[in-house]
């Protein structure tokens, strides 16, 4: 019978009994009556059906004890496991096991590799461990950002005509490098160990660089002195200069296609990113145009004159007003949005959202007790610089305040964050890095939220980007400074090539302490006002 043979041909060796299963030594009969009565009970038990047996053997056990379950649940264990790849054709469907164990983490496929050669030689041939690599760069930025740095990414998905992968040992070997590698970028921003590169943007009319954006291959930053400049990643040397505003240039962005920037002349200005040529001037606003920011054919844009436009963007030389939202009783200092809601924050301590399709008003954020002079918003998630000296989270769905930040002591002027932290820079020249997932956790103590604070600014920090591997911020010092998490090899923090021009020259400043006061501002700093 079916069932007979299966039970037959599965039940191990070695154990052969439901007691003594230790010893594996099969127990004498108690007697002969016993025997004969197992016996007749086996031959009634292999003429019945299916479910009859399994009727039977239900009301078997119901009769036992717990103690007699366990040795049941032993006997049975080994039984019901299955060699699903062995017992695969050995030719023709290793694609199939291949696909199976393509699902595993690092862990369970090194757990996979010591179960038997077989499991072992299919994970092998499928490249498995490539695979596992190529997976982990498609979905996570850091893995991406690393093989392209590093040089890896050469190794992985389709080789190139002519070209051929390594063997599966390399990339067996290359995983647990990759891991190592993202522990110590991970230490590295954890106690602050950097590379410093400087550049030193002084000019005969600049004080102060208010606004930054980067890449791999370039730093574009507005200037005081009206300019845009842009910086070669490279040899960090000013490669482009861009002459337009008739004032300070606040604020900037740019894609593959343009840069658009914001000026206290009151005007937004649309360059070509690869020329410098100058496409476009939006004249709207009638005071100093503060942020702005642009995505997917929308531009919003404020300014100190209280209010903010949405923007509708056809093309580079084609962008209509759609909207202008009114509301705020202060200076907006920074909006941001997705394609759910505006967000806005203003020198009367508010922070205002409203409905991206619609721009219709939602609600207002209340809590500073003073001006909000930057933010982020993303998903349900907003965090907020205040003049309070104090960075907020806020949901915004519910418009609640999640958890407060304290350390800074002075206005927080930029702020930006990830799954992982957030950086904030203020007047106070100090960089915070903050762990975001804790400070989300409202049972994490407030001493353990600021993991670092940075200091090599002598002047207040203005604005400040950062990914995975780097922070790049800009002071009212006239400098750039880069700060390389992932390249840290244990030197002291060296310049790039143009502050090492401005070294010769005997103008850059030595790095301070965290604890010594921030000198006075050169000259008085044109937004004093915006955030009370």
């Amino acid at each position: 019978m079916e069932t007979e043979r299966m039970i037959e041909d599965t039940i191990p060796p070695q154990v052969t009994s439901l007691t003594c299963l230790d010893s594996g030594v099969r127990p004498a009969p108690s007697s002969a009556a016993y025997a004969a009565e197992r016996d007749a009970c086996l031959n009634f038990f292999s003429r019945w059906n299916e479910t009859d047996q399994v009727e039977f053997v239900e009301q078997l056990l119901a009769r036992m004890c717990h103690y007699q379950h366990g040795h049941i649940n032993a006997y049975l264990k080994p039984m019901l496991q299955r060699d699903f790849i062995s017992m695969l054709p050995k030719k023709g469907l290793d694609h199939v096991a291949e696909n199976i164990l393509s699902y595993l983490d690092a862990s369970s496929l090194c757990a996979a590799e010591l179960v038997c050669r077989e499991w072992q030689r299919v994970i092998s041939e499928g490249m498995l461990w490539k695979k596992l690599v190529e997976r982990k760069v498609r979905t996570d930025s850091l893995w991406r950002g690393l093989a392209e740095r590093r040089g890896w990414i050469q190794y992985l998905f389709k080789p190139k005509p002519g070209c051929q992968h390594p063997s599966h040992s390399f990339y067996r070997q290359l995983y647990p490098k990759i891991i190592q590698d993202i522990r110590s970028i991970e230490d590295n921003w954890r106690m602050g160990r950097h590379n410093l590169q400087r550049i030193n943007c002084r000019s005969e009319n600049s004080k102060g660089v208010y606004c930054l954006q980067y890449d791999d291959n370039k730093i574009v930053s507005g200037l005081r002195d009206n300019t845009i400049k842009i910086w070669d990643r490279k040899t960090l040397q000013c490669v482009k200069e861009l002459q337009g505003h008739t004032g300070s240039v606040l604020c900037l962005q740019y894609d593959e296609r343009a840069i658009i920037s914001g000026s206290s002349d009151s005007t937004v200005r649309v360059w070509d990113v690869n020329t410098g040529e100058m496409l476009n001037t939006l004249i709207h606003h009638c005071e100093a145009v503060l942020h702005l920011r642009f995505c997917n054919g929308m531009m919003v844009t404020c300014s100190k004159d209280r209010s903010i436009a949405v923007w509708d963007m056809t093309s580079t030389t084609e962008i209509l007003l759609r909207r202008v939202l009114v509301g705020h009783r202060a200076a907006v200092n920074v909006v941001d949005f997705d394609e759910k809601y505006i967000v806005s924050a203003s020198g009367d301590r508010t922070i205002k959202v409203w409905n991206t399709s619609s721009c219709e008003f939602v609600r207002t954020l209340n809590g500073h007790k003073r001006g909000i002079a930057c933010l982020q918003y993303r998903d349900r998630l907003v965090v907020s610089g205040s003049s309070d000296n104090t960075i907020r989270l806020w949901d915004i769905e519910c418009g609640q305040c999640i958890r407060v930040l304290e350390g800074h002591e002075e206005l927080v002027r930029c702020i930006r964050f990830d799954n992982k932290r957030i950086v904030s820079g203020a007047y106070d020249g100090k960089i915070k890095v903050w762990d975001l997932p804790a400070a989300l956790d409202v049972r994490t103590p407030h001493q353990d939220l600021c993991l670092r604070t940075l200091v090599e600014h002598t002047g207040r920090v203005f604005r400040l980007q950062f990914d995975e591997f780097q922070i790049v911020s800009s002071s009212h010092d006239d400098t750039i400074l880069v700060w390389d998490f992932l390249n840290y090899g244990g030197a002291s923090p060296r310049d790039g090539a143009a502050g090492a021009a401005g070294a010769a020259a005997g103008a850059l400043p030595r790095p301070r302490s965290p604890d010594a006061p921030l000198p006075r501002p050169r000259t008085p700093d044109h937004d004093r006002d915006l955030y009370d």
